[in-house]
């Protein structure tokens, strides 16, 4: 079976649940902006060098899976985004807020890992608007909306985690 289907061709694509639709769609600009960022992070991953950071990337990855399953789904989705998992990444992003007193604003990109999970938070936070933008429209999961609104903040730590091990945090105090 090929990956490609040439259906296409015309302007529409499948859904998940099967309905097919404009690939402008707010719906599919959605889902793509998650799968955008999965592969951001899967790139990531690869030049972190704090292991911890690396295993949550690969968390945060399974969920992206049913994030843009459930955005890609109209209806039910069978392995939707839990309570559980925004519990998971809202206990995250408050266990790593403690390892830092931020005093101004941080300078992103200070090392390469850190650059790189910068711009998977820049992606995360614009994958927040076009899901909120489908929202409006149509109806979106309470849980969808409220992981990817965590989601920026934890990939933000992330990014200062790293900068940390390799004493290279640069605040700018504004007056």
């Amino acid at each position: 079976m090929s990956i490609s289907t040439m259906g296409g061709d015309k302007g529409k694509t499948s859904l998940w649940s099967g309905e097919r639709v404009a690939k402008e769609s707010l719906r599919v600009e959605a889902y793509g902006t998650i799968d955008e960022l999965n592969s951001h992070l899967g790139e990531a991953k690869h030049y972190v060098k704090v292991e911890r950071v690396r295993e949550i990337i690969d968390g945060i990855q399974e969920d992206l899976f049913r994030v843009g399953g459930g955005l890609a789904t109209i209806g039910e989705f069978k392995k939707p985004i839990e309570k559980y998992h925004v519990g998971h990444i809202t206990s995250l992003v408050y266990e790593l807020e403690n390892e830092f007193q931020f005093k101004g604003f941080v300078v992103p990109g200070m090392t390469l890992q850190s650059a790189k999970l910068d711009v998977a938070r820049s992606v995360a936070r614009r994958a927040e608007r076009r899901v909120l933008a489908l929202a409006a429209e149509e109806e979106v999961a309470e849980e969808i909306k409220k992981y990817v609104n965590r989601l920026s903040d934890l990939i933000y730590l992330l990014a200062r985690v790293e900068e940390k091990a390799e004493g290279k945090i640069k605040l700018v105090e504004w007056k």
